[in-house]
């Protein structure tokens, strides 16, 4: 029997009800899950594409609940005084759960509404919740995997998630400034770098840390053969002039070596988002 459940904003011990027992809130959804994208903060998910995270119940920001089985006779039912303090709902179907973040543009609280059926109706006394044709994450018990596809919209769900797609801190962008291979120019510092950069920082930290000096090295030659006529390089000092947010950018994006050229045609393209095969 499939349930939908909802979580309140309270700080009450008891925060998790039963909205309706025997109802099935979502359609089968055909994910294949093999085909779902380690979560990437600076990729662009296909229209019908998922990210995922495995081994979930295992992550510091798995909620307790998909710790534990879901048995609908330990909820009590939800009040209608309650009804606007719902945070998520929650959808169990089989073993899986189904997500939706609740906004108070969900929210339906108007009178005057006309239904057209088989006869014209005014509802004067409507109180009702919008739901989605998709929920916006599902955890797969049987795999212990969450997909989603838009990681704000889940990280008040599960509190901590946004380490996922965490900024460089003002340190961390003032040290990545101040490596050997940049040279900043016309008095731009860690103060004018954007919140997408500081993404991007934290992400091609990480790249740079795995990489040895050789390879380090031959990436700026790779950054020099595809910028060369936006990125301004001093061969002798080896290292790039940046003044601007775009000249990072640029700079972040060769790092993370997301500039190729076509096998046919020669043609030098930049990958907006990358997957990795293999």
């Amino acid at each position: 029997m499939d349930h939908i459940f909802a979580r309140l904003k309270t700080h009450s011990k008891n925060q998790f009800f039963k909205l309706i027992s025997n109802y099935t809130l979502y359609e089968a959804i055909n994910i294949p899950l093999k085909n779902c994208i380690p979560y990437e903060p600076d990729h662009n998910l296909d229209e019908d594409s998922w990210f995922k995270i495995e081994q979930f119940s295992q992550q510091p920001f798995c909620i307790d609940l998909l710790k534990e089985s879901v048995d609908s006779k330990d909820f009590d039912d939800l009040k209608k005084e309650n009804f606007p303090k719902i945070d998520f709902i929650f959808s169990l179907q089989g073993d899986d759960l189904f997500f939706q973040k609740i906004t108070p543009s969900l929210y339906v609280d108007k009178k005057g509404i006309f239904y057209i059926g088989e006869a014209v109706k005014i509802d004067e006394g409507i109180n009702r919740l919008i739901i989605n044709e998709q929920p916006d994450a599902i955890y797969f018990k049987q795999h212990d995997l969450l997909v989603f596809r838009n990681l704000a919209r889940i990280s008040s769900i599960f509190k901590g998630i946004d380490l996922l797609y965490r900024e460089a801190t003002q340190q961390e962008t003032e040290s990545f400034l101040m490596s050997n291979f940049i040279s900043l120019k016309d008095d731009y510092n860690a103060n004018k770098v954007s919140k997408p950069n500081r993404k991007r920082i934290a992400l091609a930290q990480n790249t740079l840390d795995g990489m040895s000096q050789e390879d380090k090295l031959g990436v700026l030659s790779y950054i020099n053969d595809y910028c060369g006529d936006h990125l301004i390089y001093n061969e002798e000092n080896q290292q790039f002039e940046i003044s601007t947010d775009d000249d990072l950018k640029l700079l972040l994006y060769g790092v993370e070596q997301r500039f190729y050229t076509t096998k046919y045609g020669k043609e030098k393209r930049l990958a907006n988002s990358i997957q990795r095969l293999g």
